[in-house]
């Protein structure tokens, strides 16, 4: 059994190489070595006995909005709960930030509405949210649905 956790930074290039490979898939935006170095603490990771098989980020845009991205399973685990923990360690770290509101854009929207998340209209986010569409090859024809959740903040 495996466990979510902070990635090492020596576990960065296995995370970049199952990031790439969802990306060749279509189902999440490449992003640079460069970028995921520096994000590093964005991210959880889901490890196992064959190193990562799954991650997360959580970026902050603003003081009350973050965004849940680069979900990605290795392939032979999907459908058995690891992305459900995956966004549910996202949740819990912007729970304890006190975010307000937390959104994806994403391929998958069902996964994402039965973990609470519901259908909003972009133009509901601010632009800071758009500031990656820009880099993704499907710009301005996304056929990704924004969906968002309200977090609790702690009192």
């Amino acid at each position: 059994m495996g466990m979510v956790r902070k990635p090492k930074l020596t576990e960065i290039v296995a995370m970049k190489q199952l990031l790439d490979q969802a990306a060749a898939a279509g189902q999440v935006l490449s992003r640079d070595l460069a970028e995921m170095f520096e994000n590093a603490r964005d991210f959880h990771v889901y490890v196992d006995n064959n190193g990562v098989a799954g991650l997360v980020a959580l970026h902050i845009d603003l003081i009350d909005l973050a965004e849940v991205r680069s979900l990605v399973v290795r392939e032979n685990l999907r459908g058995s709960g690891i992305g459900r923990l995956l966004v549910a360690a996202a949740l819990e770290e912007a729970h304890q930030l006190e975010m307000a509101r937390v959104y994806t854009f994403t391929r998958i929207p069902a996964f994402f509405r039965r973990i609470g998340f519901t259908d909003v209209d972009r133009a509901e986010l601010p632009y800071k949210a758009f500031k990656d569409c820009l880099k993704c090859p499907l710009f301005p024809g996304c056929d990704e649905t924004a969906l968002l959740k309200e977090v609790r903040i702690a009192s």
